[in-house]
């Protein structure tokens, strides 16, 4: 299995199908590059998939400390260094969506041709001039709480609402053993850092062409997060998923490996 070393003598897991330009999809809080396997069973003739765990996710190593959006971001970049990959697309589900805005923060667009963002919000914490934020103080506390104290049945309860429609009981059985790989401490630790972040302010600074993707039922995360992308990322447009909710890389996997197809394509033009 490949490994890639990064930061403090962290081994990121990665997998890669392909050739072309280099697409690094890069996964949601608690869950791990698994959930891109219907990306890396159908490769793309026009690009290089390649999907990694991050650090304490799924097969990466499983240290301790390091868990900020920041340091994901600065452990990314490494990554990159490591595989001497040029020009590449940082695809991002969920908290991926932070860690790309942070990683173009710190480290700017030179060697990067285009960001994919899946069903984010700019900021998931409701501050008081952004109420479409997912928490506000007193439920991410107790969800904080929950994570400690009850984790299996809060998870059993959060992971169906990632789809539009009901899971297999195989599907399910295999992200409850991916969400629950880490011990509670990173989980919440985690889950603190990438619910405060905010990167409203640093939307208009994004300049490379942006994909939003995101699926039309809004259990998790608004339609309306993805229009405020839209209006606040200056080359960017918005892709709805009639049949999907927080997940339409695997629930319209189809549609959405042609849809990033097409977008990488027109990055190529």
């Amino acid at each position: 299995m490949p490994f890639a070393e990064v930061e403090d003598h962290v081994e990121l897991f990665y997998e890669e199908r392909g050739t072309g330009t280099p697409v690094i999809f890069i996964h949601g809080v608690w869950m791990s590059s698994k959930f891109f396997h219907k990306q890396l069973s159908a490769p793309s003739k026009s690009y290089r998939t390649i999907t990694l765990d991050l650090r304490g996710h799924g097969q990466s190593s499983m240290v301790h400390h390091g868990h900020t959006i920041a340091q994901y971001a600065r452990d990314v970049h490494a990554f990159i260094q490591k595989l001497d990959l040029k020009n590449v697309v940082l695809a991002g589900w969920s908290m991926g969506a932070f860690v790309i805005w942070d990683y173009l923060q710190q480290f700017g667009e030179d060697h990067v041709k285009g960001t994919v963002i899946v069903d984010e919000l700019a900021s998931d914490f409701k501050w008081p001039d952004f109420p479409i934020g997912a928490f506000d103080l007193p439920a991410l506390t107790q969800f904080m709480r929950d994570i400690q104290s009850n984790r299996r049945a809060v998870l059993e309860g959060f992971v169906p609402l990632m789809f539009k429609e009901e899971l297999s009981e195989d599907d399910f059985s295999w992200m409850m053993d991916e969400v629950t790989k880490m011990p509670e401490s990173i989980a919440s630790a985690v889950l603190f850092d990438q619910s405060i972040v905010d990167y409203r302010g640093f939307l208009s600074k994004i300049k490379k062409p942006t994909l939003l993707c995101f699926g039309r039922e809004e259990k998790l995360i608004p339609v309306a997060a993805g229009e405020h992308l839209r209006e606040n990322i200056s080359d960017s447009r918005l892709e709805i998923f009639e049949q999907s909710c927080h997940c339409p890389f695997l629930e319209e996997s189809e549609k959405f490996n042609k849809v990033v197809e097409q977008f990488i394509q027109s990055l190529n033009d």
